[in-house]
């Protein structure tokens, strides 16, 4: 069976995207690999086994192109509005929390940030499949 152990993503400054994953959502770089053409930051805390890869292509001094293609990454919290609040007060700007709910039912409710680079982060409350 397989298991998911990481998500990558290409960023273009480390301290400040490593910063901002640490701020937002208590990861702590787990190794750092240092090679010719780029380093590699794994991330993650003690909430799951899942990591966050941070690529940074060194010498590259544009934005990247994340398409249309790429969605988000999602991390839930046991208290959503409070988590709303702490990024606020961090500077994070994080967007109005939303209920999503289908036929009456909530399903979730979440709200998004952005990360340094643009990637979109969705933040949802502990409730239903999300736990």
């Amino acid at each position: 069976m397989a298991k998911a152990i990481h998500s990558m993503i290409r960023v273009l400054n480390e301290k400040k995207s490593v910063e901002f994953y640490q701020s937002a959502f208590a990861l702590t770089s787990i190794e750092r690999l240092d090679f010719d053409s780029f380093t590699l930051v794994y991330m993650s805390n003690q909430e799951a086994a899942f990591e966050l890869e941070l690529t940074i292509n060194k010498n590259r001094t544009e934005a990247y192109d994340l398409g249309d293609g790429y969605g988000h990454i999602a991390f839930c919290v046991d208290d959503l509005d409070a988590e709303h609040a702490r990024f606020t007060k961090a500077g994070h700007a994080p967007r109005d929390i939303v209920e999503f709910k289908r036929e009456g039912i909530l399903l979730a409710r979440f709200f998004f940030v952005q990360d340094p680079d643009g990637y979109q982060i969705e933040v949802l409350q502990k409730h239903g499949r999300y736990r």
